[in-house]
C-alpha cells in the first residue's frame, strides 16, 4: 500500500484515562455520550468508537444522518446512536428501522417523526430539545405543551428517549450569567415535564465544559465532545479546574492523538536568501533546511507561517517560510545529524519535548476543536496503547 504525507496515532490508554476522569467528575449515576461529530473531533470515527467501547461507553452522538450511518457500521449491537442535527424527511424510516435516536426541536420534525413511524410500524425515539436562551436549536416553551400532546397520543410510535439542551458557550466564563439563566430556564421546563403523564427517560443538558465546571447540570448523560479526546474546551475552563483542585500542576486529560510526517529534504541556504515563496523570510546567516511534504491542503494551518514548531529527533525546529499547499519549511541548522526519512512530529511528545495543540489556536482565531476537525480524514490514522 502507497503512503500517505503524514499519520496520525490515537492513544486507547489516553482516552480511557479521560473518560474515567470525566466518569469520576460527574459521578456514577451519570453515562457519558461520546460526541462524534466531524469525524470525532477529526481524530477518526472508524478507530474512535471502537476504542471508546472498550473503554466502557455505549452512547455515541452525531451530527446527521451520514455521520450517524458511519458510526452504524463500527459499532456493536449493544451500542445507542443520537442524532443531534440535521435530519432529513427522506431519511427518517432508516432512522426508526435501526434504533437510531434523534433530537426534535420543533413541531414539524416531532409530527412527520410520528407520521413515519406509524407507516412503517415502527417507533420513533426521540430526544426533545428545548429552548431554554442559546436561540439556535430548541422548541419553543410555546410549543412544549403540544409537543407532549402529540407524545401522548403516540404511545406505540412515540418513544420520550431524553429532554435536553444546550449551553450556549459554557466554556466562557464571561457568559457565566447567560449560561444561569439558561440552567434556571431549563429547570423550570424539566419540573414541568416531570410532573406531567409523557416524562423522559434521560435528562441530559451538559457538553464538556458544563460537566468541568458545573457538575451539578450532569444529570442522567453528558455529551462529552473535545475533554474526552484530551483537549480542554477552553483556558477558562482549564485554569477553573486547576483553582478548585489542589494539585494546581495536575493536569487529568490526556492527549490521545500525535501527528506525525518525514522529513522530505534537506539543503543548505546561503545567507541573506529568500525561503520559500515571497519574501517573508530572508536567511539570517547561512541556514540549514528540512522540507515537510504537507501543507494547509493537507491540515497543517498556514498561519504557521514563520510562527509553528515541529519536533525533529527531539528537538523544536521553527517554521520558516510561507506555508504552501503542500509543503512547509523548517530551520534544521541547530539540530545535527538530521536526514531524509527522519520522523517529525507535528502533534505530540517527542523525547522530552512537546508540541501541543494550543499551540496552533495561539497564532489564529481558530479553536482547537476547528483544528483537530480540519484535518483530512484521508490521514491513515492507528491506534496505539
Amino acid at each position: 500500500m502507497v503512503r500517505h504525507s503524514s499519520r496520525i496515532e490515537l492513544s486507547l490508554g489516553a482516552l480511557a484515562a479521560n473518560l474515567r476522569f470525566l466518569d469520576i467528575l460527574t459521578g456514577s449515576k451519570c453515562e457519558v455520550v461520546l460526541v462524534v461529530k466531524a469525524n470525532a473531533y477529526g481524530h477518526g470515527v472508524t478507530e474512535i468508537v471502537p476504542m471508546a467501547e472498550k473503554a466502557g461507553v455505549r452512547r455515541f452522538a452525531a451530527a446527521s444522518c451520514h455521520e450517524a450511518q458511519l458510526v452504524s457500521e463500527v459499532c456493536s449491537e449493544k451500542a445507542v446512536i443520537i442524532i443531534m442535527g440535521i435530519l432529513y424527511d427522506e431519511d427518517l424510516a432508516w432512522v426508526i428501522e435501526n434504533g437510531i435516536e434523534f433530537y426534535v426541536f420543533d413541531i414539524v420534525r416531532l409530527r412527520k417523526a410520528a407520521e413515519v413511524a406509524r407507516s412503517i410500524g415502527g417507533i420513533a425515539s426521540i430526544h426533545l430539545e428545548v429552548e431554554t436562551g442559546g436561540n439556535r436549536t430548541g422548541l419553543d416553551r410555546s410549543d412544549l405543551t403540544e409537543a407532549l400532546r402529540i407524545l401522548r397520543e403516540n404511545p406505540r410510535h412515540l418513544r420520550f428517549a431524553g429532554l435536553c439542551s444546550h449551553l450556549a458557550g459554557a466554556e466562557t466564563l464571561a457568559a457565566t450569567f447567560r449560561i444561569r439563566k439558561q440552567i434556571e430556564q431549563f429547570e423550570a421546563i424539566r419540573k414541568r415535564v416531570q410532573k406531567g403523564r409523557m416524562r423522559p427517560e434521560k435528562i441530559h443538558l451538559a457538553s464538556s465544559a458544563a460537566a468541568i465546571t458545573i457538575p451539578e447540570v450532569a444529570y442522567d448523560l453528558v455529551r462529552i465532545g473535545t475533554a474526552a479526546y484530551g483537549i480542554w474546551p477552553s483556558p477558562d475552563v482549564q485554569n477553573l479546574y486547576l483553582t478548585r483542585t489542589t494539585g494546581r500542576n495536575a493536569n487529568p486529560l490526556s492527549r490521545v492523538m500525535c501527528w506525525k510526517t518525514d522529513v522530505m529534504h534537506t539543503k543548505k541556504v546561503a545567507k541573506d536568501e529568500f525561503i520559500g515563496y515571497g519574501t517573508s523570510f530572508q536567511a539570517p546567516r547561512e541556514m540549514r533546511i528540512a522540507v515537510m511534504p504537507l501543507g494547509y491542503a493537507n491540515g497543517y494551518p498556514r498561519e504557521m507561517s514563520n510562527r509553528g514548531h515541529v519536533l525533529i529527533r527531539g528537538r523544536k525546529a521553527p517554521v520558516v517560510g510561507s506555508v504552501n499547499m503542500n509543503m512547509f519549511i523548517v530551520d534544521i541548522t541547530h539540530i545535527p545529524g538530521v536526514r531524509v526519512g527522519d520522523e517529525v512530529v507535528l502533534i505530540g511528545r517527542q523525547k522530552s519535548n512537546v508540541i501541543s495543540l494550543r499551540s496552533f489556536s495561539e497564532f489564529s482565531s481558530a479553536l482547537n476543536n476547528e483544528f483537530v476537525s480540519r484535518l483530512p480524514a484521508a490521514i491513515p490514522r492507528q491506534v496505539v496503547r
